[in-house]
């Protein structure tokens, strides 16, 4: 044998369609979206596993964004330079109208829907650039509060054109949006935020109240963007403000890029502090009631940060069962060896259960279930983000050492894993506003009391789960409700997805589930722990698993 004879190794993970292979994704726009939306997402998906992209993604992390705070003669122009395969992956997912386009569809096409299933597939191609794709997003549900900047900018963040270059508004056909709220005071606690925003005269501009904004902020997300939705502080309080990154005049707007955050992962997309010399803002919504304002910004990048994290999940157990099919030990593969279908199986529920929350939830934006969405958010965000990390842990260990290189993906995925439970609110601000909602907004509970009571009958273990929800809500509303805060956020997703499973996953999935998670010794501390599963069962939830 020649000692560079490669045997028994794994052939790379491409040429797969990251949406036909994946039954939940196809199951859900089926039940709740139209079919001629089903055609561009499988187009999303046959590139999102094409070996083109894969290479773009690897490059977009190898040739990190630089920091160009001066052009060659000196002039200071505060850019950052992105590697070109950076572009190409933001040109498909604005192409395939994963930024704002969504809120200008009617309500009855299932828009968010099918946006949601683009985004899942295309996050599994590369994460980071979808972050300022997000924003795009959810900026547009933050403008509404202000009807002349919604019909100003809202038809740009909804173009399917990228144009990365800084223009002037009018010589635009595109906008990418980013956000500004987090301070180095202050981190998720925005009332304490210290920017400080002074009226100008002049009168109204661009549809609003024109200021200039002076402060510090030390988390900019996506400095590259055409505009920013930011938090300042007026003589009234915390108040939203609109910053272009361009002037309408062509100058640029004083935003001064002080730094480039090394970031654990998310790599591809920089993260900057910025300094705000006096730019040029408008106001958005009320003077004084920023935090309102931007609430609905913050509620759809919530969900996306479950779209993210539910991608993430998939992306690492299906690569988990593909090393399984093609590796041997032991005298057979990996993937015929109880212990490690054990292990799988236990990934593939766990990933099915986050990824069918996700659209579930895309659904009820759709649908305008808005009490149902506010809780169920708030649930998804700390529940399936906190999830993700152990599962993709779980996944690496699988591959063994060939996991643990950076040419294989999954080291990526692992560095990418606890990005969304950071985002938006780290996982205490997140149980603690879940609630928020039990306690002061009882309409949101009864909707997901109607949402978990259309599974009752399908498993006694479950029926007990639904029937402890009005314990839970006590807890949340008594004086040891903070300190029980995560156990009660816990089980109250657990149950939710183990409702949506029963309701529209096969029954191994579901039972699997059920039996696992809401069993009488409670959830295992790692997967693969898995009891009375069926060998039927198990090939049923691998086989779905690969589909």
């Amino acid at each position: 044998m020649h000692t560079h004879d490669v045997v028994n190794q794994v052939p790379d993970f491409v040429g797969h369609n990251l949406f036909t292979t994946d039954a939940v994704a196809v199951e859900a726009m089926s039940r709740w979206g139209r079919a001629e939306d089903v055609a561009e997402v499988a187009a999303l998906g046959a590139l999102s596993g094409a070996v083109e992209t894969q290479a773009w993604a690897d490059d977009a992390h190898r040739n990190t964004p630089r920091l160009v705070s001066h052009d060659r003669v000196g002039h200071r122009v505060d850019e950052v330079a992105y590697d070109r395969s950076y572009h190409d992956l933001m040109r498909i997912a604005v192409g395939h109208g994963l930024t704002a386009e969504a809120w200008t569809q009617p309500a009855d096409t299932g828009a968010h829907l099918r946006r949601a299933a683009g985004f899942v597939t295309w996050s599994r191609a590369e994460g980071g650039h979808l972050c300022p794709i997000s924003m795009t997003y959810a900026a547009a549900p933050a403008l509404r509060s202000s009807p002349a900047l919604a019909d100003r900018w809202l038809p740009l963040l909804a173009s399917r054109d990228y144009d990365p270059a800084l223009k002037r508004f009018s010589d635009r056909r595109s906008a990418i949006a980013g956000m500004g709220m987090t301070e180095k005071q202050g981190g998720s606690d925005v009332r304490a935020n210290v920017t400080q925003a002074v009226a100008t005269p002049g009168g109204p501009v661009e549809g609003g109240d024109t200021y200039r904004l002076t402060g510090h902020k030390w988390f900019f997300s996506a400095p590259m963007s055409d505009v920013f939705l930011v938090l300042a502080t007026t003589e009234a309080g915390v108040t939203c403000f609109l910053v272009p990154r361009v002037l309408d005049d062509g100058t640029r707007n004083a935003l001064r890029l002080q730094r480039l955050k090394d970031k654990l992962g998310n790599r591809s997309n920089a993260s900057s502090e910025v300094e705000f010399e006096r730019a040029w803002a408008v106001r958005v919504g009320e003077d004084g009631r920023g935090i309102r304002t931007i609430i609905e910004m913050v509620s759809s990048t919530r969900l996306d940060c479950i779209l993210g994290s539910s991608a993430t999940m998939r992306q690492a157990a299906v690569r988990a069962v593909h090393h399984a099919r093609h590796r041997s030990a032991f005298g057979a593969r990996l993937i015929e060896q109880p212990l490690m279908r054990n292990v799988l199986a236990d990934l593939a529920v766990e990933a099915e259960a986050a990824e069918l929350l996700g659209f579930r939830l895309a659904h009820a934006v759709d649908a305008g279930e808005t009490e149902f969405a506010r809780l169920g958010v708030a649930l998804g965000k700390f529940w399936v983000c906190k999830r993700t990390s152990p599962l993709v842990a779980e996944a690496l260990e699988c591959l063994g050492g060939a996991g643990y290189v950076e040419e294989n993906g999954l080291a990526r995925l692992y560095r990418e894993a606890p990005l969304n439970s950071i985002w938006e609110g780290s996982g205490n601000v997140g149980a603690l506003d879940v609630l928020r909602a039990m306690t002061r907004e009882p309409a949101s509970v009864a909707a997901l009391d109607k949402e978990l009571s259309l599974a009752r009958g399908h498993d006694r273990r479950l029926d007990r789960a639904i029937d402890a929800v009005p314990e839970l809500v006590a807890v949340a509303g008594s004086d040891d409700g903070t300190w029980q805060a995560r156990r009660v956020v816990e089980r109250l997703a657990v149950t939710f997805q183990a409702a949506l499973l029963v309701q529209h996953s096969p029954n191994a999935v579901a039972d699997t589930f059920i039996a696992s998670r809401l069993g009488e010794g409670g959830p295992a501390a790692t997967f693969g722990t898995l009891d009375d599963v069926g060998a039927a069962e198990v090939t049923q939830i691998l086989n779905r698993a690969w589909s």
